[in-house]
């Protein structure tokens, strides 16, 4: 079973390689969004923040093993490369660079949607994925289900990754520097303004008085922590 409200990011420069994964990934109830090179591609992970990233290595402007190394330099979603390249020396290079996974065109859309759900099993989107809870403020992983005194809030996708990073290092002060790389990537790392709207916006909706923050807290100079 394939979880829901996920997001997928398709690099590709066939159109009709886009299309017939848009549909096929989209009837599992996944969110696909495409990207046709790789300035593209890079654009897409930071706007979007998928889950999951399905990526061709034969694009028009760089290398997708170039993608992917410059995707690792400040982000851990998984890879799923998806090429005609068969030789051992390119998927030996897309692993070495960071890619999770790697299947060779022609595919089977059964065997996509198993490396996908491997994928997913690792991320800890799956029905048993634990559920982060700091007193009354519960994250539950597998349906992306964020609330606060039994009240659901609806988060932006960013907001979203931005407590659950919080989240899974309760008690621990995370830095500007780290929050910003994480987020939105190593060159925001100096756009404070980014990080301190976000964290207003998120306190006004987790927090039972955002001006005097229970959860959310702020070690002044260095960052944030979630109260543990």
């Amino acid at each position: 079973m394939m979880p829901l409200n996920q997001r997928i990011l398709v690099v590709d420069d066939e159109a009709p390689i886009r299309r017939y994964l848009r549909a096929a990934l989209g009837a599992q109830g996944l969110t696909v969004y495409e990207a046709a090179n790789g300035e593209e591609a890079i654009h897409a992970v930071l706007n979007h923040r998928p889950d999951i990233i399905i990526l061709d290595l034969g694009l028009p402007d760089f290398d997708g093993v170039e993608v992917t190394r410059r995707l690792r330099e400040w982000s851990q979603t998984p890879i799923i490369i998806l090429s005609v390249r068969e030789a051992e020396q390119d998927k030996v290079a897309a692993l070495d660079a960071g890619a999770d996974d790697y299947l060779t065109k022609p595919f089977s859309t059964g065997e996509l949607l198993a490396r996908i759900r491997v994928a997913f099993r690792k991320l800890g989107n799956e029905p048993n994925a634990p559920i982060l809870q700091v007193d009354a403020l519960r994250m539950d992983l597998s349906r992306r289900l964020v609330t606060a005194d039994e009240r659901e809030i609806s988060l932006t996708p960013t907001e979203y990754d931005l407590l659950r990073i919080l989240m899974q290092n309760t008690g621990k002060v995370l830095t500007h520097q780290q929050l910003l790389r994480n987020i939105w990537g190593t060159a925001y790392e100096s756009e404070m303004h980014l990080l301190r709207v976000n964290i207003s916006n998120l306190r006004r909706k987790i927090e039972p008085d955002p001006t005097r923050p229970h959860y959310l807290l702020t070690e002044p100079g260095v960052g944030y922590r979630l109260r543990g």
